[in-house]
């Protein structure tokens, strides 16, 4: 029995600005987003019917929802002849942390889905489904560098990000993402601001550092005032040596800390795993986490 396997590789955005409200009640947004090398594992045995079995060590800090399933059905929805089956998840990306694991999985789904039915499920109509799911799903499907503006569903592909090392760190809280853009309040905007450049860093980790620096994570104030255990978070990655960039991904909680090669990043994040032992903790690359994938 042929079982398809796929990585909902981890998110972060390294900027996050938040240019107002919109009319519609999302938020405009401009944000430059990598993936880490690290995610949940999905697989998919294709089969009559459709369920799904999660597990992995946050697999009970899921409620009832998935949008793994959401996924299915809406694929199902726009071509009924497609095959789903036996979905499993094993979590081991943190909930509700900021790092788009929810999003990831279900873009996993789609991409599972289209390998279990070859020819049937396009990259067209899987990229139509994903701002109906989440406004992340859309920037997940590729899970590579890019610049995400809109309310997430407009993915410009982002050229010549450096190879680069991450750590991720998480206190141990929850934070909803709509609870913590409700408590922004973002003035209204009328309209989108023209697309900005897509910077080109050329492969250089020093552009990166710079073009992060120069734009923040608008949430991030916000973030802090609900759960003030990321503030300490924070100045504990500041503190990390080799760590050039340190800030927090998407709502939160999780905070990460950008080093120049993986093999820093991994050094830091055995150091902090022994000062901070109820922390999650990890580490892995910055960028295209599957450089070889078809595009």
């Amino acid at each position: 029995m042929t079982v398809h396997r796929d990585i909902a590789w981890a998110k972060l955005n390294l900027t996050l600005e938040v240019l107002g409200r919109r009319a519609d009640g999302f938020h405009e947004l401009r944000s430059l987003v990598a993936f880490a090398g690290l995610g949940d594992t999905v697989e998919l045995t294709p089969q009559q019917g459709l369920d799904l079995q999660i597990e992995g060590p946050f697999a009970a800090a899921l409620g009832a929802d998935n949008l793994i399933i959401d996924a299915a059905k809406a694929a199902k929805a726009k071509e009924p002849h497609l095959t789903l089956g036996q979905f499993s998840l094993v979590k081991t990306l943190p909930v509700a942390a900021g790092l788009g694991g929810g999003s990831a999985d279900a873009a996993a789904a789609l991409r599972l889905i289209a390998r279990a039915n070859p020819g049937e499920l396009s990259n067209e109509i899987a990229a139509q489904l994903a701002p109906q799911l989440g406004s992340d799903v859309a920037v997940c499907l590729d899970s590579a560098p890019a610049l995400m503006t809109g309310r997430g569903e407009v993915v410009t592909p982002l050229r010549g990000f450096p190879a680069c090392g991450v750590l991720l760190a998480n206190p141990g809280v929850k934070l909803a993402t709509k609870d913590v853009y409700g408590a922004l309040n973002a003035a209204p905007i009328d309209s989108a601001p023209p697309m900005p450049e897509t910077p080109n860093l050329a492969g250089d980790f020093e552009k990166l550092i710079d073009f992060a620096r120069t734009r923040a994570n608008d949430l991030e104030p916000v973030a802090v005032a609900r759960a003030p255990e990321i503030q300490a978070v924070l100045a504990t990655l500041n503190k990390l040596e080799g760590a050039q960039l340190v800030r927090l991904s998407g709502s939160g909680p999780t905070c990460f800390a950008v080093f120049a090669t993986p093999q820093k990043a991994h050094a830091a994040a055995a150091s902090l795993a022994q000062q901070e032992p109820d922390w999650w903790i990890a580490s892995g690359s910055l960028g295209d986490p599957d450089p070889g994938k078809p595009r």
